[in-house]
C-alpha cells in the first residue's frame, strides 16, 4: 500500500452544485477557484446546508463530496482562517441592511 500524498490546498479547484431537478435554485452555480482552500472555505462558510448537500469539489483528479469537503476544512493543514456559518450569515445580513 502506497502512502497518501498530502493534499495541496494551493491547487485550483472547481465546485459543482448538487444536481436538483425538482427546484430551480438561484445563486449557487458552478464556480472555479484559484485555490482549493478558497473553494473549501466558500463551500463551508457561504453555501447553505441544502446547497452543500450533493455538491462536490473537483481538485485535479480527486473528487470530494460534502463529507470530504468538511474533512478538508477541519484538517490541521487547512491554511485559511475558519469562520462559522452563523457568523458569515450574520455578516451577510448586516451588509444587506
Amino acid at each position: 500500500m502506497r502512502p497518501l500524498r498530502p493534499f495541496n490546498f494551493n491547487t485550483s479547484a472547481e465546485l459543482f452544485p448538487a444536481a436538483i431537478r425538482k427546484k430551480k435554485r438561484a445563486g449557487f452555480t458552478y464556480r472555479r477557484f484559484g485555490t482549493a482552500a478558497e473553494a473549501v472555505q466558500f463551500a463551508m462558510e457561504q453555501l447553505p446546508t441544502d446547497s452543500l448537500n450533493g455538491a462536490y469539489l473537483q481538485v485535479e483528479e480527486a473528487r470530494f463530496d460534502q463529507n470530504g469537503i468538511r474533512s478538508l476544512y477541519e484538517s490541521e493543514a487547512f491554511p485559511l482562517p475558519r469562520r462559522r456559518k452563523a457568523e458569515a450569515a450574520a455578516e451577510t445580513d448586516a451588509d444587506a441592511a
